[in-house]
């Protein structure tokens, strides 16, 4: 299980992308798929992304 920490920071993270996705990535970006219905938004791979960037401090 992932400490409580870390949990509340992926989760800032998340909602810091949501904000920006919403007001001016969707626009920027187009997902080059031919899924209609993905298992992931584009706002959980970008959190998923960022955070192992984070955690790891690599880039």
């Amino acid at each position: 299980m992932i400490p409580e920490a870390k949990a509340i920071k992926l989760v800032e993270i998340y909602l810091y992308i949501c904000k920006r996705y919403d007001e001016d990535l969707k626009y920027c970006c187009e997902r080059f798929s031919n899924n209609n219905e993905p298992k992931f938004s584009d706002q959980e791979i970008m959190t998923i992304y960022l955070y192992a960037i984070q955690e790891e401090q690599r880039f």
